[in-house]
């Protein structure tokens, strides 16, 4: 930034550590209400079968339950479960083992529970497909009756593709294959709805309240002001939590039923199957290049296994991480009778980089390249894949000042030659992610003493965005942080925010208070200048005070202004489209290259990650404490997608076999590596005080770069996630038997 900032990029604690420590802070799981009902809900145990019948009077007769809900006395579309509104909260047919078949609430848990056992649904069972491969199969089983495969094929294409190919010296050709992995969130799903006449308020594990409220009002028809959403904290979410889920639904549509407050708990196990997770895929590259190392082309063709419903994109991201003329990318949509998949922390990302950037470690070994050289020639430098100017770029510092502070040079050298069963390697990848910003709202009321009360609409899944939004006000106000107070994640008490996902916050709502600040300082300033009768020009607000430029030295506190007529010193703003750099055919991204360090164990096949550096360009740091948090937290997913996690489904009756903690295996504290986090911070003319995206970034190479250092070890290219001791014992050992590997003890 071109100005010292006063209270950003500097290490600030969380305004809300205190609550959250002492367990202060009432998450949705901590609402009880007076007569409040305890919901349960039914769950197919088949992958696909159309419901003949339900009868549920043996539930409705137990004592204790108030209300059963099922597809044949609840016909409510569940809008945000599918992209085509063809998802109805209660099954009919179901299309995977765990769909909502029926709801039960009850007096309290284990009478919900036994009511479940009592309700008996006529199911016929039909045909099923789990793999992209069998989905694809001529005369496969449908799980829609318009086919396996979303109509809609995501292109992107630039250049001339084929006229890349013909100019390249050589073509690499790849098969690359990622799994489904669950978010794996701490905080499990509850929701607590309650009606006061027609108006709904629902205590939601969101992270989104203004996304929650809009999609319970679109599926009940009800006007937005007929629902409010509250959520003062949650526990993360990591995507699949940001929009209004069934067990609101469900929540809401008992609670109406039985007029009491009625609760939706979800167990561990129907978390790991209910919701979505991230979409497995298989990925063929076919790259043309130069001996000089230079990349003529990019083809993708790929495909994405999305479960039963189409609840996100389903996109892939990679190529336009480099600076290749001739782009050409296609990715298919299939549908199979699994969990649905859908955002999950950079939703495209991780598995899309994991492939592109082993295809470019290859590239480099062929032309004998280094491969932080490699990507310092290759990776996108001053235009985005659709030829656009970049606002800023910081990669290639983030590369060299990656390799640098892990000891690349010399790491790749030690690790050149080895020998014995313990072998180390080095390796890296290279991500971006998009900048763009969007429209949000924040309102600023400056109190008679000098304080400020700020109003926004976000929740804070975990990011620091309340002391975030806090600081940018701070800073944009010229006030102490210490003045700010913030009142945060109700529908009724804030203004709009588009919601926790996307790395949205900071730029969409920091926009928005800072905009609210320049009026709130304005009207300061004009107040302040009647009252004090001089010149408004030669005033300013500096470090919590009114001072002047005529007389320096002089200054006046604030409360001696806004005592006299507070009820003019607020402001509402709403930002429509904030300018991103696309006014003027701009492209802002944000930037970062990951760097691993492993020991892969050749007796037990077991891969143990050393070190761990992570080098962003995210532009201003507003707060270097949560931020690298966030980058910490980001690199830990990714090493658990790499090593890991993977939800298994078994192949004859569909049922996942591992859909709990133990079983998913995400990563732990103790195995967690030391992971240092190196902030670029780029001149960014664009978004608050130059603030760019950094929560899913975060997690975007961090795959790659454990995969290619895995390579390094072994001298084996692994091409399927997650790279798991079976797999490595059976490369190295290629006559082993793939039973034995298969019953080494887990982990």
């Amino acid at each position: 930034m071109s100005r010292e900032l006063q209270n950003l990029s500097k290490e600030t604690p969380r305004i809300d550590a205190l609550e959250r420590v002492t367990g202060q802070a009432h998450y949705a799981e901590d609402i009880y209400l007076p007569g409040m009902l305890f919901a349960r809900v039914l769950r197919s145990p088949l992958p696909h079968a159309r419901i003949r019948g339900i009868d549920s009077s043996a539930a409705e007769a137990l004592p204790g339950v108030r209300a059963v809900l099922h597809s044949k006395n609840c016909d409510v579309i569940w809008s945000s479960g599918d992209r085509h509104g063809r998802r109805r909260l209660f099954a009919d047919p179901a299309r995977f083992v765990g769909e909502a078949v029926a709801a039960v609430a009850a007096v309290d848990r284990h009478t919900a529970e036994e009511a479940l056992g009592l309700i008996r649904v006529d199911y016929e069972e039909l045909p099923h497909v789990l793999t992209i491969e069998d989905a694809l199969r001529e005369g496969a089983p449908q799980v829609f009756p318009e086919g396996n495969i979303e109509e809609e094929v995501l292109r992107f294409e630039t250049g001339n593709i084929d006229e890349g190919f013909r100019q390249a010296d050589s073509i690499y050709e790849g098969e690359f294959v990622s799994q489904y992995l669950n978010n794996a969130q701490m905080e499990r799903r509850v929701s607590l709805a309650q009606w006061d006449g027609d108006r709904l308020t629902v205590w939601a594990s969101t992270q989104g309240i203004y996304n929650c409220q809009k999609d319970i009002a679109h599926d009940l028809k009800l006007p937005l002001g007929k629902v409010h959403v509250i959520c003062h904290y949650m526990g993360g979410g990591f995507g699949n939590k940001n929009q209004g889920y069934d067990f609101d639904l469900t929540a809401a549509l008992l609670a109406r039923k039985t007029r009491r407050p009625v609760r939706v708990e979800f167990t561990r196990h129907e978390d790991f199957i209910a919701v979505h997770g991230r979409w497995s895929t298989q990925q063929h590259y076919r790259i043309g290049y130069k001996k000089d190392g230079s990349i003529t082309a990019i083809h993708l063709k790929a495909y994405s296994n999305m479960g039963a419903y189409l609840r996100s994109h389903g996109n892939l991201q990679g190529p336009e991480n480099y600076s290749s003329p001739n782009i050409r990318s296609e990715i298919y949509r299939v549908y199979t009778n699994r969990s649905c998949s859908a955002n999950f922390r950079s939703p495209p990302a991780p598995q899309g980089v994991f492939a592109i950037d082993s295809a470019m470690d290859e590239i480099a070994e062929r032309l004998q390249m280094d491969p932080v050289e490699f990507r310092l020639k290759n990776a996108i430098q001053d235009f985005s894949a659709d030829k656009k100017p970049l606002t800023s770029n910081g990669l290639r510092d983030c590369i060299r000042r990656g390799a640098e502070a892990i000891g690349w040079a010399e790491k790749r050298r030690q690790y050149s030659g080895q020998s014995g069963s313990i072998r180390r390697g080095i390796g890296m990848g290279i991500g971006t992610w998009s900048g763009g910003l969007g429209p949000s709202s924040a309102e600023i009321k400056l109190l008679p003493d000098g304080s400020v009360k700020l109003m926004v609409g976000v929740t804070d899944i975990g990011t620091g965005a309340k002391t975030t939004m806090a600081l940018i006000a701070a800073e944009a106000l010229g006030l102490p942080l210490e003045s700010i107070s913030v009142v945060w994640g109700d529908t009724d008490q804030t203004p709009y925010s588009p919601g926790e996902s996307g790395s949205r916050t900071t730029g969409d709502t920091g926009l928005a208070v800072i905009e609210a600040a320049k009026k709130i300082r304005e009207q300061l300033l004009t107040q302040a200048a009647a009252h004090l009768k001089v010149r408004r020009e030669d005033l300013a607000l500096r470090d919590g005070k009114i001072v002047s430029s005529a007389n320096p030295g002089q200054s006046w506190s604030i409360a001696e202004v806004t005592a006299t007529n507070i009820d003019a010193i607020s402001a509402a703003v709403t930002t429509q489209q904030p300018d991103d750099g696309s006014k003027s055919g701009k492209t802002r991204l944000s930037f970062t290259a990951h760097f691993a360090e492993v020991e892969v164990n050749l007796e037990t096949g077991k891969v143990k990650v050393l070190r761990f550096v992570a080098a962003h360009d995210s532009g201003t740091i507003v707060n270097k404490l949560t931020a690298r948090s966030q980058v910490q937290g980001a690199v830990t997913q990714g090493l658990g997608m790499a090593l890991r996690e993977e939800l298994i489904w078994d192949g004859h009756s569909a049922v996942p076999v591992n859909n709990y903690y133990h079983g998913a295996k995400p990563m732990t504290h103790p195995e967690t590596p030391q992971i240092e986090v190196i902030f670029v911070e780029t001149e960014e003319p664009y978004g608050p005080f130059g603030a760019k995206k950094l929560g899913e970034a975060g997690m975007v190479p961090t795959v790659a770069a454990v995969a290619n250092a895995i390579y390094q070890a072994t001298g084996i290219r692994f091409r399927e996630l997650p790279i798991t001791p079976d797999k490595i014992l059976i490369a190295m050992n290629p006559s082993r038997d793939r039973k034995e590997a298969v019953a080494l003890p887990p982990g």
